[in-house]
């Protein structure tokens, strides 16, 4: 498989894997954005080049979109293949691409979130343990920060872990014990994910005609994320202080989430 790199010359004509419709669609128009505006940021997209769900994203974790402490480190986004493309290596693959520039950067290691079980839109720890990865940190309720250390060598196989050399990366005190000050149904998410434009506004709607208590919020700048009370920016849901969930929410399992939580049919 090729890797194609996503810039802004070929931003505009490159699908982006996880929102494939055509450029008009709500979810292309705001991932689009949102990563044209990181690329100043060091953000890197790489991609296979097929059709579907493919790719790797990561950023400087100075820059990442995520409240951790790990300066000097490598942040990745998403990982995810998916569908006919699994079980053709290209996991590894892309991994190994985002290995390379971070040695080539003179990156300390890579940083990745997951949890405590297989969940979507998380790392799958029992991958990156394979792989190499190691546990950094926790915050509740599951989620979990991998780590895997790089010594720069002459070529990207000749990285090695060090465990003694370095403070390990971790999540920010205000984001570990899995609550938010406000009353409600509380979310924040970002754009950093394209199908937040398109299912936000629905859940929205349905409160709002359903007068149920909802506020979402809108995560606009790294130094907003980085400060958050959740680990996962791109989607999290909150009720009465109290995390709910990471799963970007349809019509149906929002209105069930709605009766279980708080007792109200909608």
């Amino acid at each position: 498989m090729n890797i194609i790199s996503i810039t802004k010359e070929n931003l505009e004509k490159e699908h982006i894997c996880c929102a494939i419709s055509n450029n008009n669609d709500c979810q292309v128009v705001a991932k689009k954005s949102w990563i044209e505006e990181r690329l100043s940021d060091g953000l890197i997209f790489k991609k296979g080049d097929v059709r579907g769900k493919c790719f790797i994203e990561y950023i400087p974790a100075e820059k990442a979109w995520v409240p951790i402490e790990a300066d000097g480190w490598m942040y990745i986004d998403c990982l995810w293949v998916s569908g006919q493309f699994k079980g053709h290596g290209y996991s590894n693959q892309l991994l190994q691409e985002c290995i390379n520039d971070s040695i080539s950067q003179g990156k300390k290691g890579i940083v990745i979130l997951s949890s405590d079980k297989k969940l979507g839109f998380l790392a799958d720890s029992k991958y990156l343990k394979y792989k190499g990865f190691r546990l950094a940190d926790t915050a509740q309720p599951y989620f979990q920060l991998y780590y895997m250390p790089l010594t720069v060598g002459s070529s990207p196989s000749s990285h090695r872990a060090e465990t003694n050399s370095f403070a390990l990366p971790h999540f920010k005190p205000q984001a570990k014990n899995g609550t938010c000050p406000e009353k409600g149904f509380v979310l924040y998410y970002t754009h950093q994910c394209p199908f937040t434009a398109k299912y936000v506004p629905i859940i929205e709607s349905i409160a709002y005609s359903g007068q149920i208590p909802f506020k979402s919020v809108l995560i606009t700048t790294a130094e907003k994320a980085q400060n958050a009370s959740t680990p996962f920016t791109t989607y999290s849901l909150y009720y009465d202080g109290k995390f709910v969930t990471h799963e970007i929410l349809s019509d149906k399992k929002f209105k069930k989430i709605i009766e279980t939580v708080s007792g109200t049919n909608v």
